[in-house]
């Protein structure tokens, strides 16, 4: 346990942004596999589910929860899914 004040403050400071990291991760991933089942399914909604989770990798990305390259990876092996039955 840190006895400086300002070591005490960055404890505190990473276990909210590690919280926060955490929720917005666990919301990606389940964005992720609802369109990977919408695309399995050939449900009607597919394409709006891929958006959404594009959209969820999109914004992990700015915040730099994951990295660039990771989102760009992720984004096409949706897209690839999306259309490999086109």
């Amino acid at each position: 346990m840190p006895n400086i004040k300002s070591a005490k403050k960055r404890v505190k400071v990473i276990a909210a942004k590690t919280m926060y990291n955490r929720a917005a991760n666990s919301q990606l991933k389940t964005q992720i596999k609802k369109a990977n089942a919408a695309i399995e399914s050939g449900a009607s909604n597919k394409a709006e589910a891929v958006r959404t989770a594009i959209k969820k990798i999109d914004q992990a990305a700015a915040r730099g929860i994951i990295h660039k390259n990771n989102a760009a990876h992720k984004k096409a092996a949706l897209d690839k899914k999306l259309h490999a039955g086109v």
